[in-house]
């Protein structure tokens, strides 16, 4: 059957093989090599990689742990060019992974550009479309492909997707468990186990971890598990999935420059943490109808359970009048009912806020699609076609309290009161109604044996309803439809070399996040989003996409694979969280046309023995449309407290240029030796989209890992990261130091603001096989 293209063809590459070692038979033809990707999100519509015109990349479990144990956004961030990473939060398990320029973060307020696929299931939460990758077991990943922008992978595919699958006992047998540990009070465990019995298989894998951090109040709690009981016959295969996962992160966020001089462990306010629940069920199935028509379908149900903690610099402190009372920006502080707030501190210690909020969602999903290889006027033809249907329900809660900080570490203690003041801070419960519905249709024909042609499209329908659960002004029904249409070539010149050329167009419908803190007199802080019930438009992308890539044989038992793709995407209506005029409050809003345009290079070297690559990426990341705004804390304000962000100002958080280059040595059969390293140049920061204040500094990081198998069924790993001690940070916005009393640095008044980098760190573990 074909519903594993990949195993097919290992098996018929397996049986050319033994045919030529056999004497009697002639020299095999050498066949050239031949790597499938998914079509779509659904598994089993693989076509050839040759055939898309669009920059792809693909990483195996082998890739995953090259460097330690499996990470997948680590993975793509050290070996895959184009991809970047940051660590708003400062916990090491909640990055922001960005391609090309567009984000697919766990952060609220991050915009989202890029559809995340498990198995086929969307993994983008339905409430603000973020993507939280600690939710992920990365031992039990078979292989990530990363690809460009294409619409039938559905809403946020604006800059790309991400479609991991997993694995299972078809796929991976055996028994393997492992123990590592190292800086930071790291310790984890790590186990799977697969086998195939007959045409049953099953699958099961865990990991639990524990770090300590090196920031302060930073920690870090994962554990998750994943099965996969599968079955097959010769026409059909059906894979039940069971995903559950819970993880407590502790991030001390970005601080003050010179709070990190006077320690740079030091976080700025707190608590900061983030308590996530998930479970997940899904039944997929691929079918074949006849040798060359298949069906492929999937249902699925995800619960979501997220509260956030945050501690923050205060917006109610005491009244300047001799009133004994609390005030805010909009007058005479309140809490439930319209009290007044007392000043009930009485300088003991400063003031802080606590912003508190919860996520319950429920979310379920249904797609089928239809993969066709009939020939198509006489010629090879590859067309897939489905309809997909993902919704949610979801409960959204938001608190805000008052109440002190402790001196020495700002983390915020009792007494707490709540706060309630209308249209600027008030508890809020809101009911959330989300319904996505697709159809999509792709189609591949080669014309002739080099040149092939695809016409995709996809149509989008989006529905967010929202209910006022406490009676106020939260309720409101929005819609959104589009369709995006993509057209693209491939031709062969040889073997070894293939030019691309694609147009794609994708869309991305607002959040209710973004839909319910859409205006200045509607502003919101990250904890708290709902304030009213404005419309935003849809995003809109229109990427050009070129390239050329290919693989051959540099020399005997050598092979020598390259890439070159250059790329553009105009984005209409893109979407900011941008500043407000209420100090620390913020709200989302369309700012016109924003610019991501590029070039990837890169070159891979496999022998028996090595294995090395380097990449460059060039970014030009840009606002195409000027928009004023309230500067914040930005230093650079002008007479009115504003920013002007002007045509070609860059847009924050992505580096210009980044060089990245590795590799590693079999030494003896039993040892190996890898690295890697990451040059970036500098990036603006958070807050300064108008460019005005000295950008992120460039940094270099290098990284080592070994692993030697110690017996047939043991084997001991390490790595080191951050060998040479770099400080340098991957983060950077400004925080209102002025309203916030820092014992280490008495005075400090910069509100430049980073998210350091871990330093040096080694760890060590054993692996061992069954």
């Amino acid at each position: 059957m074909r519903t594993c293209a990949t195993t097919l063809l290992l098996a018929s590459l397996g049986a050319a093989t033994a045919v030529a070692q056999t004497p009697e038979q002639p020299p095999a033809t050498t066949l050239p090599q031949v790597e499938v990707v998914g079509s779509s999100p659904l598994i089993g519509a693989g076509i050839d990689r040759n055939t898309v015109p669009a920059q792809t990349h693909v990483l195996d479990s082998g890739d995953l742990r090259r460097e330690g144990t499996p990470n997948l956004v680590n993975s793509l961030n050290q070996q895959v060019s184009g991809v970047t990473s940051d660590s708003a939060s400062g916990n090491p398990y909640q990055p922001t992974l960005l391609y090309h320029g567009f984000a697919a973060s766990a952060l609220q307020g991050t915009p989202q550009g890029l559809a995340v696929y498990i198995n086929g299931v969307r993994f983008n939460q339905p409430f603000g479309d973020t993507v939280d990758w600690d939710l992920i077991p990365d031992n039990a990943i078979d292989r990530i492909n990363l690809e460009g922008s294409n619409p039938v992978f559905g809403l946020n595919a604006l800059g790309g997707s991400v479609n991991v699958q997993m694995k299972n006992g078809f796929t991976w047998q055996g028994a393997e468990s492992s123990v590592s540990g190292g800086s930071f009070g790291q310790i984890q465990g790590d186990f799977q186990y697969g086998k195939q019995a007959g045409d049953v298989s099953t699958y099961v894998a865990g990991s639990v971890l524990h770090q300590n951090g090196w920031r302060d109040l930073q920690s870090s709690d994962l554990q998750n598990i994943f099965g996969d009981v599968g079955w097959r016959s010769q026409r059909a295969e059906l894979h039940l999935n069971i995903t559950a996962a819970h993880s407590v992160l502790n991030g001390p966020g970005s601080s003050p420059i010179q709070l990190l001089a006077a320690a740079q462990s030091a976080q700025f306010t707190a608590p900061n943490r983030i308590n996530n629940q998930y479970a997940a069920v899904s039944l997929s199935g691929n079918v074949d109808v006849s040798e060359t028509t298949s069906i492929q379908a999937l249902v699925y149900y995800r619960y979501f359970l997220q509260r956030v903690t945050n501690g923050n610099a205060p917006n109610d402190t005491p009244c300047n009048n001799g009133s004994g009372l609390l005030c805010s920006d909009s007058g005479f502080s309140t809490s439930l009912g319209g009290a007044f707030i007392p000043d009930f501190l009485n300088g003991v210690t400063q003031y802080g806020e606590l912003d508190d909020q919860t996520t319950n969602t429920n979310a379920y999903g249904i797609s089928a699609q239809v993969t066709n290889t009939n020939e198509l006027f006489g010629l090879p033809n590859h067309f897939v076609a489905g309809m997909s249907f993902d919704g949610a329900q979801t409960t959204f809660s938001a608190v805000s309290f008052v109440g002190g900080l402790s001196p020495l570490d700002r983390v915020f203690g009792g007494p707490a009161v709540v706060i309630d003041e209308p249209d600027v801070n008030s508890p809020v419960r809101v009911g959330i109604s989300n319904a996505s519905y697709g159809a999509y249709v792709a189609d591949t024909l080669s014309i002739t044996q080099r040149f092939a042609l695809t016409l995709s499209g996809r149509f989008n329908v989006a529905l967010v309803d929202l209910h006022d659960q406490n009676g106020g002004d939260l309720t409101g029904n929005h819609s959104y439809t589009h369709f995006n249409p993509a057209a693209g070539v491939t031709y062969q010149f040889t073997p070894w070399l293939t030019a691309y050329a694609g147009y794609a167009v994708a869309n991305r419908a607002p959040t209710p996040a973004e839909l319910s803190c859409a205006g200045p007199t509607n502003s919101c802080s990250l904890a708290n989003f709902f304030v009213g019930d404005p419309d935003l438009q849809q995003v809109v992308s229109h990427t050009v996409e070129g390239g050329v890539r290919g693989s051959f044989a540099a020399f005997e038992g050598g092979r020598l694979s390259y890439n070159l793709a250059l790329f553009r995407s105009n984005l209409d209506d893109d979407i900011a969280f941008i500043n407000s005029p209420t100090q620390g409050r913020a709200f989302f809003a369309n700012i016109g046309q924003t610019r991501r345009q590029g070039l990837d290079i890169g070159v891979q070297l496999k022998t028996e023995h090595w294995f090395a690559y380097v990449g460059y990426t060039h970014i030009d990341a840009t606002f195409q449309s000027g928009f004023i705004e309230a500067a914040g804390s930005n230093p650079a304000a002008d007479a009115d407290g504003n920013i002007a962000v002007r045509k070609g100002n860059r847009l924050p958080g992505i580096p210009a240029n980044q060089v990245k280059f590795g590799g590693g040595y079999r030494v003896t059969d039993k040892w190996t030796i890898n690295a890697s390293a990451i040059f970036a140049s500098s990036a603006f920061l958070f807050g300064d989209e108008a460019n005005l204040n000295p950008p992120l500094s460039p940094y270099f990081t290098l990284n080592l890992a070994t692993t030697y198998q110690l017996t047939e069924n043991v084997q001991l790993f390490a790595w080191a990261q951050n060998i040479t001690n770099a400080h340098y940070d991957t983060f950077g916005t400004f925080s209102p130091t002025s309203t916030v009393f820092i014992a280490q640095a008495p005075g400090a008044t910069n509100p430049r603001s980073l998210s350091p980098a871990a330093p040096i760190g080694g760890f060590g573990g054993v692996r061992v096989t069954f």
